[in-house]
């Protein structure tokens, strides 16, 4: 079956979802943490859930629909990052003593938003490309195998550009592959303990939505119009 000439009901929840995932995590990104063997940024906590939901939106609803919906993520993440920057740039109030803070925690730097950006736009159209040409290869067989498949590869791509953009320079050459290790780890840990949940959510959508979208002809470009 291919897309339902009706506009999807979900949809809409999906991409606000996906999106709210993206910006949460851009900002818990800036603390670095220890939870048990793992050294990662804070923002590795709710960032799997974006692949998850992109994994949804190209499974039930094809590459065309989730390459808007990464461009919209891609959009509003910029609009965050540049907001926090010129913000930061003005001067404060004179009664207003938390500038120091503010620089601290919402400072990003260029550096770190480019790191973001970049590495956020290829991990995810690598997921996304990924997962619709082994939905083909598989005639839709094996969910498993693709979710898990192109998050491997697409969280590899993710994770090296944003911590090497990021940090390269900035953490010792030891820490910087640990946190690497870690985050890549944990993120696709994250994307096979929720397997079933994928499953669910897929099953639920294919069935009320009545799509189950095959891209064979797909021009898997991640820019609109071609």
């Amino acid at each position: 079956m291919n897309e339902a000439q009706s506009a999807p009901k979900h949809l809409d929840t999906i991409t606000a979802a996906f999106v709210a995932v993206l910006l949460i995590s851009n900002v818990a990104s800036t603390k670095i943490l220890d939870l048990g063997p793992f050294t990662f940024d804070g923002g590795t906590l709710l960032f799997p859930l974006s692949y998850i939901f992109g994994d949804i939106l190209t499974e039930v609803y094809g590459f065309r629909r989730a390459r808007k919906v990464i461009w919209l993520g891609f959009g509003a993440a910029f609009a965050m990052g540049v907001t926090f920057m010129v913000v930061g740039a003005i001067t404060p109030s004179a009664d207003w003593p938390h500038q120091e803070a503010y620089e601290t925690i919402l400072g990003l730097t260029p550096r770190i938003v480019a790191a973001s950006l970049l590495a956020y736009w290829a991990g995810e159209f690598t997921n996304s490309v990924l997962l619709a040409r082994m939905k083909v290869a598989t005639q839709g067989r094996w969910l498993w195998t693709r979710t898990i498949g192109s998050t491997l590869v697409g969280q590899l791509v993710d994770t090296g550009l944003f911590v090497g953009i990021a940090f390269g320079g900035v953490l010792e050459s030891g820490l910087l592959l640990q946190v690497i290790l870690s985050n890549y780890v944990f993120k696709c840990g994250v994307e096979i303990l929720f397997t079933p949940v994928t499953y669910r959510i897929t099953g639920f959508l294919k069935r009320t939505e009545g799509i189950d979208y095959f891209d064979r002809g797909t021009r898997f470009s991640p820019f609109p119009g071609n």
